[in-house]
């Protein structure tokens, strides 16, 4: 797990696991938003699976997936309502950890 902060409410990692969950809450990230659609690749741990031990840790967890058409309007939309709803630090999180990145870039304009 590579963890990078963007600023301090937020960061970027690339695809997490199960057991990551752990750690990530002792880092004292309270929320998670999934970037990555399930079943982009066979290794992938699904959504469900990561939410189901987040939401036994007590994090807020959303799945905004960002497929092949790029950071849509819908997905911004999405990114926004969770940044709006959920507690920070947050992390955000795909295969790389650059569609986590540049859709909360996309955020700025709608959130000033």
């Amino acid at each position: 797990m590579d963890i990078r902060p963007i600023d301090d409410e937020y960061s970027v990692s690339g695809q997490i696991s199960v057991g990551d969950l752990d750690q990530i809450k002792a880092m004292g990230f309270k929320s998670i938003v999934c970037h990555r659609p399930d079943g982009e690749s066979p290794d992938q741990t699904p959504f469900g699976v990561i939410e189901a031990r987040a939401k036994e840790l007590g994090l807020e967890i959303t799945h905004v997936p960002v497929g092949p058409m790029g950071v849509t309007e819908e997905a911004v939309q999405g990114m926004v309502d969770a940044l709006d709803e959920f507690p920070r630090p947050m992390l955000g999180y795909c295969r790389s950890g650059a569609r986590s990145t540049a859709i909360y870039q996309k955020t700025h304009h709608i959130r000033g």
